[in-house]
C-alpha cells in the first residue's frame, strides 16, 4: 500500500510538467531543414502563418501567407509550407542545411500564437518517427504506466 502511494506521488509529480512540443525542428533524409509547428488554430479565425529565424539580434522571414509580408529573398523559392493533419504547418527549407548558423532561434506563428527553439546547429537531429517521438515529453508517460500495471497486477 505504501509502495503504491510512493509510485503514484512519483508518477503525479512527474507528470506535471509534461507538455508536449508545439514546434520541433529536423534535418530530412534529402538534407533539407523542416519546422513543423503544431499550434492549434483559433476557431473561427483565418488561419495565418509565419516562419522565420533569428541569429542573434536579426529575425529573418523565411515563409508567411500573411497578406503585406514577404518572405526574404533568399528564402523564396527554397521553402514551402504544407498543412498537417489535424491541425499546425508544415515548413521545408531547402539549400539551407549547411550554412545554418552555430545558434538559431527557430520560430512560427500561426493566428497570432508564438512558439520558438532554440538549437544549435550539432543539436539538429535527423527526421525520424522514432527521434520524433523521443523528443516528445509525452512519450515518457507509456513507460511509466507500463511499469506501474506490472507492479500492481
Amino acid at each position: 500500500m505504501l509502495t503504491s502511494l510512493f509510485l503514484c506521488g512519483a508518477l503525479g509529480v512527474l507528470l506535471v510538467p509534461v507538455r508536449s512540443q508545439l514546434i520541433s525542428v529536423c534535418i530530412e533524409e534529402d538534407e533539407d531543414l523542416r519546422v513543423d509547428c503544431m499550434i492549434k488554430p483559433k476557431p473561427n479565425k483565418i488561419t495565418s502563418y509565419e516562419f522565420s529565424w533569428s541569429s542573434g539580434t536579426k529575425e529573418s522571414l523565411i515563409n508567411t501567407n500573411v497578406s503585406g509580408s514577404a518572405a526574404e529573398v533568399q528564402f523564396r523559392d527554397k521553402s514551402e509550407v504544407v498543412e498537417l493533419d489535424p491541425y499546425g504547418y508544415r515548413m521545408t527549407l531547402k539549400g539551407f542545411t549547411n550554412t545554418l548558423p552555430h545558434n538559431t532561434t527557430y520560430m512560427c506563428k500561426i493566428s497570432g500564437q508564438v512558439q520558438n527553439i532554440n538549437l544549435e546547429k550539432e543539436q539538429l537531429q535527423p527526421c525520424s518517427a522514432v527521434s520524433q517521438f523521443l523528443k516528445t515529453s509525452w512519450s515518457w508517460i507509456v513507460p511509466l504506466l507500463i511499469f506501474l500495471y506490472h507492479t500492481h497486477c
